[in-house]
């Protein structure tokens, strides 16, 4: 048996990249979900993310939390992804009808769903992170900040200037629909 150099007990400790996936994939999928505003660009950024670990897995899965070092990986190549498709996207005189992606769990409260979702989509790409990660992903500030790399100051006004549009949007929304109601 050849000696890789590693501490034995460490990767004894360290959990199975199949097994990890298989456990932490579904919550990864759903994080990327919310940045990428679809599935198939959801499958996309954690495939690019995990393909990116596999090869350091056994570094990797001694992090102190790896659950939130693989989700910054997540959040990297999200941010990598939409700089390519920024660089790549060229003006056009047509705009599409704006449609909004299904999400999972289609049932009652479907429309409530798809305003809100409509509404982060709307938000500039730091507020729309920094506000998936506070309220979905239920990170304090201060993992925020050293997941995404800016200060917590940053990360508390991204989140209030978003949560501030959102309430404008939803409440301009709700207004409309309750004139709508009353006619």
């Amino acid at each position: 048996m050849e000696s890789s150099g590693a501490d034995p007990v460490a990767l004894a400790q360290a959990p199975a990249f199949d097994a990890w996936v298989a456990a932490r994939g579904p919550a990864l999928l759903r994080l990327a979900y919310v940045l990428t505003g679809n599935a198939a660009d959801a499958e996309d950024v954690v495939q690019d993310a995990l393909s990116r670990a596999l090869p350091r897995w056994d570094r990797i899965a001694r992090v102190e939390n790896l659950d939130a070092y693989v989700r910054r990986m997540v959040v990297n190549a999200h941010t990598s992804w939409w700089r390519k498709f920024r660089r790549r996207e060229s003006p056009s005189e047509f705009v599409g009808g704006g449609e909004v992606v299904a999400g999972p769990g289609e049932g009652p409260g479907h429309d409530e769903r798809a305003r809100i979702w409509a509404a982060c989509q709307a938000l500039p790409e730091a507020q729309r992170t920094a506000v998936v990660l506070r309220f979905y992903e239920q990170l304090e500030y201060d993992e925020i900040a050293a997941l995404t790399g800016v200060r917590e100051g940053s990360v508390r006004s991204r989140v209030s200037r978003g949560i501030a549009v959102l309430r404008t949007e939803l409440g301009s929304l709700h207004d409309q629909d309750m004139g709508e109601r009353d006619e």
